[in-house]
C-alpha cells in the first residue's frame, strides 16, 4: 500500500479490533487451479444488503465480523454506514452521548464518532458497510481476506489493535434507507449426494440423515467440525487427494464430519459424503457451536430449483430498497 496516497483520506483507528474482522466482498473467480479458494463474505445475502442500502456497488469492499466485532474511532471524514445481521452495536458521539445502533439501517457517523459493534445475537457473521466502501488492496480482482493462504487486503490478516482502515473517497452520504428484514432459520440444512457417497453403508447414510449433529467450536471460515454420532466408512477413511469445493461434507477416519466453508482448500484427502446446497449456504455459515444441524438429501433439479428461488428472493430483497 502507498501510504502516501492515502494522507488526506478518512480512516477508522481500531481501538479493538475484534474476534476475526476482515475486508470482504464476492470473492474471487478461477484460482482454484493454484490452490485459491473463492473466500469472499460467508452470508452473501446480508453482505449484498448492507451495500445496496448505501447505493454501492453489490461487490464493494465491506467489512465482515464475527461474534465480536470492532470498536473503532472516525477520523478525518463523514460517511454514512450501514450494519446488516443479527447484531447489537453503539454508535458513541464525539460529545460521549450514546445512540443505540439499528441494523438494516444506514446512519451517519461524523469526524471523533466510534462504532462499537458490540456482538453477533444468536448467529456468527456481520457486515458494516460504509458509503463508496473501504479502501481495499486487490489480489486477483478481489478485496478479500483469506488468513490461510496469507492473500487480500491488510496483507491477507484479519485486523488488529492500533491498525487503521481507510475509506475510499467519499464526498456524498447516502439518503436514509431501511429494510425490515429478518434472518430466517430452517429445519434442515439440505445436500446433494457427495462423490464417495456409496463409500458410506446404508446404517451409515441412515445414521447420517436421521439423526442431529452439533456445531463444535472447532470451526471457522475454513470449515465446521461437527460433532454426534460416527459415520462409518466400509471402503477407506484415506483416499487420494480430490478436489473440493465450498459445502462438501468430508468424513475422517474418527467419523465425525467436517463442512468446508469460504477458505476451504482447494483439495483433500477424506470420503466426501454430501455437499450443502447453496440456496442454503448463508444460513449454515450462520450456526453458532452449540447449534444442532439435520441433514436432508435432495435431488440435483430440486437444489436447482432452491438456488433460483433463492436468487429471485434475494433480488426482490434488494429491489426493496430505493
Amino acid at each position: 500500500m502507498n501510504i502516501s496516497n492515502l494522507m488526506n483520506k478518512a480512516y477508522f483507528d481500531i481501538i479493538r479490533p475484534g474476534i476475526h474482522s476482515t475486508l470482504q466482498d464476492l470473492g474471487r473467480n478461477n484460482q482454484y487451479h493454484i490452490g485459491i479458494p473463492f473466500s469472499g463474505s460467508m452470508d452473501k445475502r446480508n453482505y449484498l444488503i448492507s451495500n445496496k442500502l448505501l447505493g454501492n456497488k453489490l461487490n464493494e469492499c465491506s467489512l465482515e465480523f464475527a461474534y465480536q466485532g470492532p470498536l473503532m474511532k472516525l477520523n478525518f471524514g463523514k460517511v454514512s454506514a450501514v450494519i446488516t445481521g443479527n447484531v447489537t452495536f453503539n454508535i458513541i458521539r464525539k460529545n460521549s452521548e450514546i445512540d443505540k445502533g439499528i441494523c438494516y439501517q444506514n446512519f451517519i457517523l461524523n469526524d471523533g464518532d466510534k462504532l462499537d459493534i458490540i456482538s453477533t445475537n444468536r448467529s456468527v457473521y456481520g457486515y458494516l458497510s460504509i458509503k463508496n466502501g473501504f479502501f481495499g488492496e486487490y489480489i486477483w480482482n478481489s478485496c478479500s481476506v483469506n488468513t490461510k493462504a496469507k492473500i487480500g487486503s491488510n496483507n491477507g490478516e484479519k485486523f488488529g489493535v492500533n491498525q487503521k482502515v481507510y475509506l475510499n473517497e467519499n464526498k456524498s452520504l447516502s439518503d436514509l434507507r431501511k429494510i425490515n428484514y429478518s434472518n430466517s432459520k430452517i429445519e434442515y440444512i439440505r445436500v446433494l449426494k457427495g462423490t464417495n457417497f456409496n463409500f458410506f453403508s446404508e446404517e451409515a447414510k441412515k445414521t447420517f440423515f436421521s439423526n442431529e449433529f452439533t456445531v463444535s467450536k472447532l470451526t471457522d471460515r475454513m470449515g465446521m467440525r461437527l460433532e454426534g454420532p460416527n459415520i462409518e466408512n466400509l471402503k477407506e477413511t484415506n483416499i487420494r487427494s480430490e478436489g473440493l469445493i465450498k459445502g462438501v461434507i468430508q468424513v475422517p477416519a474418527d467419523g465425525n464430519p467436517i463442512i468446508m466453508l469460504s477458505d476451504h482448500g482447494t483439495i483433500g484427502g477424506y470420503p466426501k459424503i454430501a455437499v450443502v446446497i447453496s440456496a442454503d449456504y448463508d444460513r449454515l455459515t450462520q450456526l453458532t457451536p452449540g447449534s444442532k444441524i439435520k441433514f436432508k438429501l435432495v435431488e440435483l433439479s430440486e437444489a436447482e430449483n432452491l438456488f433460483k428461488l433463492y436468487e429471485i428472493e434475494t433480488e426482490n430483497i434488494l429491489n426493496q430498497i430505493r
